[in-house]
């Protein structure tokens, strides 16, 4: 999964500008407001891309970054 393609589910999904999905911005609070949105985002990263992204497993992830590794080892 490239970068921009989380990027845009991101955007898609939570209310965060674009400008702030960086690498390393923090997923709560820079990306995600609360984790009601985290539990959006793991849904629609599953719905878009078929790879599970448990709730419990989502709230160990820091940074976007971490989210884009977890993604990019399990074939999204």
């Amino acid at each position: 999964m490239t970068f921009e393609a989380l990027r845009e589910i991101i955007t898609s999904t939570v209310p965060a500008s674009a400008g702030k999905v960086e690498p390393d911005a923090m997923l709560v609070p820079d990306v995600c407001a609360d984790s009601l949105d985290t539990v959006e985002l793991s849904m629609a990263l599953e719905d878009r891309t078929g790879v599970p992204v448990p709730d419990d497993l989502m709230a160990t992830f820091r940074t976007v970054a971490d989210l884009h590794q977890y993604m990019n080892e399990h074939g999204a």
